[in-house]
């Protein structure tokens, strides 16, 4: 049950094809003025990337996931944008550069579920940084964290395909709000009419913080100037969002 597959990335990708401009300008506003490389990490198909390259922002990008990382290649190809792309974990990460600011987009930092490992990832961005040394992280704490279901939620959506074919997502959720943990499985289906084209299972797990945590766990990982910031993206699946901005310690 890995996570972001094949099919789990076509479907991100037309789910969410794009970052919204809004979004993109909290980014262009706080990001450091220069020529040197900015890093996004964890950057899924290049949703902020691609509208970040196309701001003239010079970007790598960095993801765990081989199916996410080649549809953000792809991409690139297909608006004739170039950029350097390294398939690397977070909480490993070792590149062959360093940046003058590094950011996590859209709560994706949650993903790692275990906070000693998010402080490593945090650990792991601190050492690839250099002046000004910027950091960017965006939260979230979900709805089911302030409401927990008392049975796992089951949810279905089908999104289109630009050749005429389609991919079901089915999910159940559960939350355990004791342990700070909520586990999606999920699985995906590529469909032509009424025939299954092709089936991927997906086991995601997240974690969440509030403000005070979030500040503590990136002060943890060597950070100064810690703070909470203005969310950078909006959906309808939190109603509370945050971000947090820091430098080099």
């Amino acid at each position: 049950m890995a996570a972001y597959g094949p099919l789990a990335a076509q479907f991100y990708d037309a789910d969410k094809p794009l970052a919204p401009q809004s979004e993109v300008d909290w980014y262009l506003e706080r990001l450091p003025v220069g020529d040197e490389a900015v890093l996004e990490v964890m950057c899924g198909t290049g949703r902020l990337l691609l509208p970040l390259i196309d701001m003239d922002v010079n970007l790598h990008g960095c993801d765990s996931s081989p199916a996410m990382l080649a549809n953000c290649e792809a991409r690139l190809e297909d608006i004739g944008y170039q950029t350097t792309l390294f398939l690397q974990d977070a909480t490993t990460l070792n590149l062959p550069f360093r940046y003058r600011a590094a950011f996590v987009a859209a709560g994706s930092l949650q993903l790692i579920a275990d906070p000693v490992a998010a402080g490593r990832a945090l650990e792991r961005i601190r050492a690839h940084l250099v002046d000004p040394g910027v950091l960017l992280l965006d939260f979230f704490i979900p709805d089911e964290a302030v409401h927990p279901p008392g049975a796992p939620v089951v949810e279905a959506r089908t999104v289109p395909l630009f050749d005429g074919l389609r991919i079901a997502h089915r999910s159940e959720t559960t939350v355990d709000v004791d342990a700070r943990r909520i586990d999606v499985r999920s699985r995906y289906e590529k469909r032509s009419g009424p025939m299954i084209l092709a089936r991927e299972d997906e086991l995601l797990s997240l974690t969440w913080y509030d403000e005070d945590e979030a500040t503590a766990l990136v002060t943890g990982a060597g950070f100064a100037d810690v703070r909470v910031e203005p969310p950078a993206f909006v959906d309808g699946r939190a109603q509370h969002r945050f971000a947090i901005s820091a430098r080099l310690g």
